[in-house]
């Protein structure tokens, strides 16, 4: 009885409180709990998973429209401890699922299981399903959802099963496809970087557009146009939806209010310039088709050319370079790294003492190639892979 109590108890929703997590990237969650501060919201814990807080429906909303480097915002539904199935069962058909889910509705399930008692995660998904099945008419339960590094289409309510422990923490996910399908990206070139991490690279740079920004291996121009988005105070979000508009008494005047009022405290251009280069024809026409549908075209240089023409000094006399150049684990392409690493060092140096360059990279070795003094001001991953963002000192 106790442990029913607690389920619902453990049910934001019902109270108006949303208990959520925004879930992120290695080493991105502090920057995350900055964020969240400046929406006006305290985080209640920042792990090395993500960050904990409260939320009002309109604060879990806004979560998700200004994000810029969460991953997705989860929200618990019920905690309990379960060590047999029939415990599991019993508890699943507890969960307030008519909060998160209308009839008719389609779930996947992700569930991972930590010394726990219940290990196998198939059967505990089974349970689980059942309970959702049983409570919700005409629902259905799809089979277990992707890897979040193998990304979701968003078009099926995820719900998230982690037990740890012996305690099943299960949560309605609120974002629907991950944050960092801003919905502008269409146009792709090689290894493309993802929103989040781009706007991650620029937060960790403290970088706030009172500077020049360079990006001389642009790619499909993520890094360019994340950094007008923040400069120009644009909502990543609102050239999507969120799986929580589709939730049950869910508030549409209230969400569209809200993106009435991002809209409006846009700001009409970027201040310093934002230079964008490749040496790829391609990569330079899928920039500029990003560019627009993000709405920032006019706000960016977007230049084809090779590293070696890219001048500093003819931008201005301080600024910042960040890029994700080429490295060996994204692009096999037989081309000497090393060469390469070396003449970024040149070009930042022959733009004056005042630039500083800033990257991503895997191998602390091809940045030294640089001949650069560096600190990192971020280590996470990308494409499942270790990488740090350094920046070398003035």
């Amino acid at each position: 009885m106790s442990s029913m109590r607690e389920a619902k108890d453990r049910s934001p929703v019902a109270l108006a409180s949303f208990d959520s997590f925004a879930i992120a990237a290695p080493g991105v969650a502090p920057l995350i709990a900055a964020e969240c501060v400046a929406l006006g919201i305290t985080p209640r814990d920042v792990s090395p998973a993500g960050v904990s807080f409260n939320a009002t429906a309109e604060q879990l909303f806004t979560v998700n429209l200004w994000s810029r480097m969460a991953s997705r915002v989860l929200v618990r539904l019920a905690e309990f401890e379960a060590r047999d199935f029939a415990t599991l069962e019993k508890m699943a058909t507890r969960v307030p699922w008519h909060l998160v889910l209308s009839p008719g509705a389609a779930v996947r399930l992700r569930v991972t299981c930590r010394k726990s008692r219940l290990y196998h995660s198939d059967a505990v998904a089974e349970r689980v399903a059942r309970g959702i099945t049983n409570s919700i008419t005409g629902s259905q339960a799809l089979g277990r959802a992707k890897d979040d590094e193998e990304d979701d289409d968003g078009n099926t309510q995820l719900i998230v099963v982690r037990f740890d422990h012996d305690r099943c923490t299960i949560s309605a996910d609120s974002s629907g496809a991950l944050l960092h399908r801003r919905g502008w990206r269409q146009a792709i070139a090689k290894a493309p970087l993802r929103e989040t991490l781009a706007a991650a690279m620029l937060a960790a740079c403290d970088w706030n557009g009172e500077v020049p920004l360079v990006d001389p291996f642009c790619g499909s121009g993520t890094i360019g146009i994340e950094a007008a988005l923040r400069v120009r105070r644009m909502a990543p979000g609102l050239g999507r939806e969120f799986a929580m508009e589709l939730w049950p008494g869910a508030d549409a005047p209230m969400h569209e209010q809200v993106r009435a009022t991002a809209r409006a405290e846009q700001l009409p251009s970027v201040g310093a310039p934002i230079v964008m280069r490749d040496r790829d024809a391609g990569a330079c026409k899928a920039a500029v088709a990003n560019a627009e549908r993000a709405g920032v075209l006019q706000d960016l240089v977007i230049e084809q050319g090779p590293l070696s023409d890219t001048s500093l000094e003819a931008i201005g006399a301080t600024g910042l370079v960040l890029t994700n150049p080429p490295y060996g684990l994204r692009i096999s392409d037989g081309a000497d790294l090393r060469s390469l690493y070396a003449r970024l060092g040149d070009v930042v140096r022959a733009g004056g003492r005042r630039w500083q360059l800033g990257m991503l990279v895997p191998d602390r070795a091809l940045a030294a190639q640089t001949r650069l003094t560096f600190d990192a001001v971020l280590r996470t991953a990308n494409g499942g892979f270790p990488v740090e963002v350094l920046v070398s000192r003035a």
